[in-house]
């Protein structure tokens, strides 16, 4: 959409049309709000390349990531960056927040500079932002998950998947009284569908977690370290807690051996991401790595084909292997 078919729905000149959304203050509050809610509703991003420019793109690309506070999405980064350096092509991030709408905001604003491609975590956006993507005139590719539909281009791991083949080699060690501690819930999608396929393969098997976590704040050792004392304060005699994260079963372990707990002879831990904080540690924790160094790559390599494609690329849709470890914790 261009600004002058916002300019026609909102019944005035393309020039008010702009001035509106640039926040002029001799634009009255009514009539931006109207050119505003039309802007969204139909996905228009504002160019903030100006004059001769205005058709042409920078060579960013941009990065929409929920958090940087653990692991996880730096790695991604390292992935995309290690790529796009081969090009003239820097990336640079924004922050959701785990939000949709703060999502929606961040991705506003990048697309506003005309990137050369845009990078977005997860499959799950709001409306606005769908039509926004959508519309972009730059590779979009969404990393991370396969689990959705996708808008384009995509590169990830069955997060459902994931959950079940954990539940399967957790069963498979004879375990049957579980528990689950996930942070973010529910707001962190891709943790919600390891959980959702880990209660899948344990009701195939006629069993349900005996208790569950879901703490709506971010990861860290000394939330797990906590709520794992917690759940074992209210049921001593678990056998297996898995956890969302790996900062998460760090710190039950540091539960463990603070209490005197012997893993996995007390109890069994397991954890996701293969995350650089478990080296080092007196036991090696289960784990899953979810492939995130090679997911950035093969994202910055798709928006690369797609820039260096002479036609529209075909969709793609990749979907990688995350590796089970189990380490000495099951």
């Amino acid at each position: 959409m261009l600004l002058k078919d916002v300019a026609q729905l909102a019944g005035v000149s393309e020039m008010t049309a702009s001035r509106a959304l640039r926040g002029a203050p001799d634009v009255s509050k009514s009539t931006r709000a109207k050119i505003e809610e039309i802007a969204r509703a139909h996905g228009y991003v504002p160019n903030r390349i100006a004059g001769s420019l205005s058709s042409q793109s920078v060579n960013l690309v941009a990065v929409v990531v929920p958090s940087l506070n653990s692991f996880v999405f730096p790695e991604v980064l390292s992935g995309i960056s290690s790529v796009l350096k081969q090009s003239p092509l820097k990336p640079v991030v924004g922050i959701s927040g785990y939000e949709l709408d703060e999502e929606e905001e961040v991705i506003r604003e990048m697309l506003s500079w005309r990137p050369s491609g845009l990078i977005v975590a997860g499959l799950e956006h709001n409306d606005a932002t769908r039509r926004m993507l959508a519309q972009a005139d730059c590779p979009v590719v969404e990393v991370m998950d396969v689990d959705g539909t996708p808008l384009r281009h995509c590169v990830g791991i069955s997060h459902l998947q994931a959950g079940r083949d954990m539940a399967a080699q957790i069963l498979s060690h004879g375990y049957r009284r579980i528990g689950f501690i996930g942070t973010k819930m529910p707001q962190d999608f891709r943790a919600r569908k390891r959980f959702d396929g880990f209660i899948e393969a344990l009701t195939a098997q006629d069993l349900s977690l005996v208790d569950v976590e879901h703490y709506s704040g971010d990861s860290s050792i000394a939330t797990g370290r906590q709520l794992t004392a917690q759940m074992l304060d209210r049921h001593p005699d678990l056998e297996c807690i898995y956890y969302s994260s790996d900062v998460m079963s760090v710190g039950g372990y540091m539960h463990c051996l603070a209490a005197g707990l012997s893993v996995p002879q007390d109890v069994a831990l397991a954890g996701f991401n293969n995350l650089q904080i478990l080296e080092g540690l007196p036991l090696e924790l289960a784990t899953t790595d979810a492939c995130r160094r090679e997911i950035g790559e093969r994202a910055a390599e798709i928006l690369l084909e797609a820039r260096d494609s002479k036609s529209e690329l075909a969709p793609i849709c990749e979907t990688l292997s995350p590796r089970i470890s189990l380490g000495q914790s099951l």
